[in-house]
C-alpha cells in the first residue's frame, strides 16, 4: 500500500469536517496504520482534539496554501495515511489541499439546501481534477442526520447530479459527537454513551476505506507467522 493523503473537505463550515477527520485518523491508527493528521483549518481544533484523544498520533498544522503544496506530500512519505482537515471556505488552502490529495471525503448535512451548497463547493474539486487529469476521487458522507431520516428522492437527484458516490450509512446526529471534542475523546472511548456511535463510525469507515481493513488483517497474519 502506498502512502495516501485523504482530504476531508467542504467549503461550507459547520458540516462536521473536524469530527470526521479526528475519528478517521483514530480509526486508521487503531487498524495498525501509521497516521498523521494535517490540520489545515485556521481554528486548528482538530489537531488539539486529537492530541488529547490519542497523543500517539502525530499532528501537523498548515496555515498557508504554499506550505501544503510544498510540504504535505513530503510529510506523507513517513506515514501510511495523512488525514487532512480542510478549511471551512473555498479558499486557496482548499484548492492546494485538493491538488495533492489522493482521496476527497466530503461531509454534507442531509438536506436539499446543503446538497445544493455542496454543488457549489465541489467546483474547486472539479478544477483540481481538470488540472491533474483525473484525481482525486471523492465520496460524500451525509452528516448530522436526524434519526429515522429517509433520503428524499429530490435530494438523491441533486446528489447524483454531482456524480459523486455517497456512503450508504449516514452519520447520525447524536449528542455524544457534540460532547466528544470537549472531553478530548473518540466516541468509542466514551463508555455506554458512545457505543451506538462507535458502531456507526466503524460501518462508515469500513465502507469508505475497505482497503485499510484488508491491509491490517494481512499485517496481523504476517506478524503471527513471524512469531510462530
Amino acid at each position: 500500500m502506498r502512502n495516501q493523503i485523504i482530504a476531508v473537505a467542504n467549503g461550507k463550515g459547520g458540516v462536521g469536517k473536524s469530527t470526521v477527520s479526528v475519528h478517521l485518523a483514530g480509526w486508521l491508527h487503531d487498524q495498525g496504520h501509521r497516521v498523521l493528521l494535517a490540520d489545515c483549518d485556521a481554528q486548528q481544533s482538530s489537531s488539539q482534539w486529537l492530541e488529547e484523544a490519542n497523543p500517539d498520533i502525530d499532528t501537523v498544522q498548515f496555515e498557508k496554501a504554499d506550505d501544503i503544496l510544498d510540504s504535505l506530500q513530503e510529510h506523507a512519505r513517513e506515514f501510511d495515511y495523512v488525514v487532512a482537515d480542510g478549511p471551512g471556505s473555498n479558499s486557496e488552502t482548499s484548492r492546494a489541499l485538493l491538488m495533492v490529495a489522493d482521496l476527497a471525503v466530503l461531509p454534507c448535512k442531509a438536506s436539499l439546501l446543503e446538497v445544493r451548497a455542496l454543488a457549489e463547493a465541489t467546483k474547486i474539486l472539479m478544477q483540481a481534477r481538470k488540472i491533474r487529469g483525473g484525481p482525486p476521487p471523492a465520496t460524500i458522507i451525509l452528516n448530522m442526520v436526524q434519526p429515522r431520516f429517509k433520503l428524499a428522492a429530490e435530494m438523491k437527484k441533486a446528489a447524483s447530479a454531482l456524480r459523486l458516490p455517497i456512503v450508504s450509512k449516514p452519520w447520525i446526529l447524536r449528542q455524544v459527537y457534540a460532547d466528544a471534542p470537549g472531553q478530548g475523546k473518540f466516541v468509542w472511548k466514551m463508555g455506554a454513551a458512545g457505543r451506538i456511535g462507535a458502531a456507526e463510525v466503524q460501518k462508515i469507515f469500513e465502507e469508505l476505506m475497505p482497503e485499510a481493513i484488508a491491509t491490517n488483517r494481512q499485517s496481523s497474519r504476517s506478524k503471527k507467522e513471524a512469531a510462530s
